[in-house]
Formats: structure tokens, sequence, C-alpha cells
């Protein structure tokens, strides 16, 4: 089978080909990350325009590197939710459209599932059972995955997501959109222990998550330096803040191995690709014995790969999920556990 992927939750586009015997064919990113950077952060009604803009030029891209050809889609994929409502709508309607040109089957795939699902496309992808710890800007959340279709809410952030603490962090350090890398890399010059700020819920004995309090006390650093911050300073309150956010998602994630009794770990999303929070999971699996997988860089973002990989894989399972009437919905909010397994 030959699932076309469309992702446009939020500000990247993204369109691939998925072969449930050949894997992944070719797939392609536009991300808006220039156009959004003069306002420092994501407008949803540009977001939606430009995902109209780009959608069917990527197809054709798609088409052109997999050598395949439109006719040759046996299904489309597309991402439901959740996300901007705008942003889902333009990819709603170019999946269910080009479903009803082809008169193909098309399936609305939950964005976390993609992101949890899409470590599978690696050479070596981890077995079921195993612990998810989802980290994107949007989304913090520690997940039991059973198989397919089998998720656990283990613990979850009570306010803010990892994501958006590390660009309210770039934001208040003057640092250029997006804020996560750029916090990232300018901690890599701050000098440790120089700035100590708190770990919350470290020690709650559950496996939940909150980050507003780490905003807040950023906040308090760079005030009490006011004028006189100099680079140096920057760097070590950057240092400060990822350290804090990784010993609090890394600890978490291996108590949840812990109380799951499970030894695999994915991680996935955005804050996946963060450079220290993997060399903390890293280091934790050699000490402790489990086994850490994510997705390669490239498809840590949002990418039409994992909506492609994740509709095959429903559509194996549960082929009656497929729609034939072409009329859709999107979900902006949308909880992981209530997904249909039939």
């Amino acid at each position: 089978m030959l699932v076309l992927g469309l992702e446009s939750s939020c500000d990247e586009t993204g369109l691939a080909l998925y072969d449930t015997e050949r894997g992944l064919l070719a797939h392609a990113l536009h991300s808006q990350i220039a156009m959004h950077r003069e306002y420092g952060g994501v407008v949803p009604e540009l977001a939606s325009r430009d995902h109209i803009r780009r959608a069917l030029p990527l197809l054709e891209q798609v088409l052109d590197q997999s050598n395949r050809a439109l006719a040759d889609v046996d299904a489309i994929a597309f991402t439901q939710g959740p996300g901007l409502a705008g942003a889902l709508l333009v990819g709603a309607s170019i999946a269910n459209g080009l479903a009803l040109a082809l008169r193909k089957p098309v399936i609305g795939i939950h964005h976390l599932e993609g992101h949890l699902l899409s470590p599978l496309l690696v050479d070596a992808p981890p077995a079921f059972p195993f612990v998810a710890l989802l980290v994107s800007g949007g989304h913090t959340q520690l997940m039991r995955v059973t198989d397919v279709g089998q998720y656990e809410t283990l613990g979850e952030t009570l306010d803010d997501a990892a994501g958006e603490a590390f660009d309210k962090t770039a934001k208040l350090l003057g640092l250029g959109y997006p804020g996560g890398p750029e916090v990232s890399r300018l901690a890599e010059f701050g000098t440790p222990g120089a700035v100590v700020l708190p770990r919350p819920m470290l020690h709650s004995g559950d496996l939940d998550f909150s980050f507003s309090g780490l905003k807040t006390a950023v906040l308090t650093a760079v005030r009490k330096l006011g004028a006189n911050v100099c680079e140096q300073d920057k760097a070590d309150i950057a240092r400060g803040f990822v350290d804090a956010a990784v010993d609090v998602l890394a600890a978490k994630a291996i108590a949840a191995l812990k109380q799951t009794r499970l030894k695999r770990l994915v991680v996935a999303g955005g804050v996946g690709a963060n450079r220290q929070l993997r060399e903390a999971l890293n280091a934790a699996a050699k000490r402790r014995g489990f086994a850490v997988h994510y997705p390669d860089l490239a498809l840590c973002t949002d990418n039409g790969a994992m909506i492609a990989l994740a509709g095959a894989l429903r559509l194996a399972r549960w082929p009656e999920q497929a729609q034939h009437a072409y009329a859709f919905t999107v979900k902006p909010r949308w909880d992981l556990s209530t997904l249909a397994t039939q």
C-alpha cells in the first residue's frame, strides 16, 4: 500500500510517500520560520495561507523524488488535529479533495500519534511496548505505548510545555526565533552552576510536569541583572535553564520506565532534537541498562512522513477507519488517549 501523508498543523507544510513494503520513499518539508520571525511567533492566518501555497508544489516534489504518479497512491492520510484550526482545515481540504478526485480512501491522523510512531521509521525501530516522551512546543507528555492505538497517559504538563518554556526563555534573553535551538546553542557557552534555577516537580512523586515556574525564574534572573546583563550572563542563564529543564525531563522519563518496568524509551517531538537532552538520556541509558530511541533529526519537527506512517499502520489494522465520503472535520483540541482502535 502506498500512502500519501500531509501535515499542516502549525507552521510547517510536510508531504511524504510511505510504502508498506519499501518504507519511506520520499518526504518534503517547507518551514515558515523566516516568515514568522519578524513577528516573534506563529501568526495563524499567515500560516494557513502559506500552507495553501506550498502543498501542491511539495506534492509534485515527493512524486518526482519517488518516481511515482499520483494515480499510484492507494490512500491519503492527513493531520486532523490537534493544531491551529485554520492550518488544519487547509490540510484536510487538500487531502480530501485529492482523495475525491482519485476515488481513494482518506484517514485523519492525530498529530501526536504521528510523532509517537516516528521512531519506527529508522532502520532499527523499537519494539512494542515502550514508554514515550512526547516533548514539543505545545505538548509534554509521558505515555505507555502497548501497540499502535494503545496509549496510556502516565503524566503530562500541568501548565506550559517544555518547548514553550524554551521559546519564552529565548525572548527574555533577546534571542531569535525559533527560540529553542538558540537557547541550547547559547547554553554551550554558559558556566555550569553559575545560575541555578528550580527543577519544578522533580520530587513530586508522580510523572507530571510544570514549566511555568521555571519561566518565571528565568524572568527573575534577567530582571535582577537589569541593564548590566552581558553576553556571558545570558549564556549562564541559558545554561541554568537548559540544565533544569533537561534534569526534569530525564528524571521523569526514567521514573516512567521504572514504574512500568519497561526497558525501551522513545523520545519524539521538536525538543527531542535537543542535544543536551539526548546526551542526558543516552548517559542514563548506559548507566541503567535501558534503550533509548529517537527519530532522525530531520523528522523530529512536524513532517509528512510521520503522518503517512501512522496512516499506513492504522489502515493495516483497522481498514474500516478509512473514509470514502470526503466530508471532514478538524480537531484543534484532541486527547491522544481517546483515539479509536476499531
